[in-house]
């Protein structure tokens, strides 16, 4: 029911949807535009709908309200928050300048604005490496994910700092672990293993290869079979994508966050308009720079 009047407002040609790759199935089916931050930052900047409504969590929704002042930002369900992204507060960032004043600070796109807003450029998962040997510095403070920071260590000679240093997804640091992986290698030899480079490094060093969820849309063409190291809705993803091939997701793997938004509160948030995502103008001033700075590398 939600599905038919999500799909005749669509009609009016007001709304663009854009959904995360961990969105559930039937937030995917309706998205206008699916994928990773970077994929969706860059979508951003182009719709020419009046609304955009963003379903994912909450530093994506803001990330498109960035980069599109002159477009409204909605969000179905306003509760939907990254834990990962509370762990960087602007004023941890201003504290490591002052005792590393010498280093640039780089920050993953899951932060919230005011952390975009105190760093020199911003990256994704897919592109860490490409941005940290971008920059003149030799010191990197870098966060706030710590196993995203060590992967980018194993690519670059530069010095990187963890801020902070306890940083972590949940989901990637406790619901896919090693011996979650070697069991499915048991159970499917033939697969190959992707993982996300925010799972832990015990996970990344048994990993076939690291991949961010676009990352891992392209690798699916090479092989038959994966087990899939993040989220487990973007099994959901690559099987609509590659229906011949097998993707085996770990079940557990489950971000309660990404799955607040469903398909009743993304109608109401079309009928109503009411749950507007905002960023103070000085903020967003400052965070477009270090956001345009990464997408200017192509």
């Amino acid at each position: 029911m939600f599905k038919d009047k999500i799909l005749e407002l669509k009609k009016t040609g007001d709304f663009v949807i854009l959904a995360h790759n961990y969105q559930i199935p039937e937030i995917q089916d309706v998205a206008d535009f699916k994928g990773d931050s970077l994929e969706l930052c860059r979508i951003s900047q182009d719709v020419d709908a009046k609304y955009i409504i963003f379903c994912g969590v909450n530093f994506m929704a803001e990330t498109a309200a960035i980069l599109k002042p002159d477009k409204t930002v909605l969000i179905p369900d306003d509760t939907s928050k990254c834990p990962l992204a509370a762990m960087l507060p602007a004023e941890r960032i201003k504290e490591a300048r002052k005792k590393y004043p010498e280093a640039a600070v780089v920050v993953y796109v899951n932060t919230l604005a005011e952390a975009k807003a105190e760093a020199d450029i911003t990256c994704t998962s897919a592109n860490p490496i490409k941005v940290v040997n971008s920059l003149e510095e030799e010191t990197i403070l870098f966060g706030p994910d710590k196993n995203l920071a060590w992967y980018t260590q194993k690519h670059t000679d530069k010095k990187i700092i963890p801020l902070p240093e306890f940083g972590h997804c949940r989901v990637h640091e406790f619901m896919i672990t090693k011996e979650d992986i070697l069991k499915m290698k048991k159970e499917h030899p033939d697969a190959s293993v992707l993982a996300h480079p925010e799972c832990t490094p015990e996970v990344q060093e048994i990993a076939d290869y690291i991949c961010s969820t676009s990352q891992m849309i392209k690798k699916a063409v090479d092989d038959e079979e994966f087990i899939i190291g993040t989220e487990k809705e973007m099994c959901y993803r690559l099987k609509k994508e590659f229906p011949e091939k097998e993707f085996y997701c770990i079940e557990k793997a489950v971000c309660t966050n990404m799955k607040k938004h469903t398909l009743p509160k993304l109608y109401n948030v079309m009928k109503k308009k009411d749950k507007v995502v905002e960023v103070d103008p000085d903020i967003a001033k400052r965070a477009r720079k270090a956001i345009e700075r990464m997408m200017e590398l192509g």
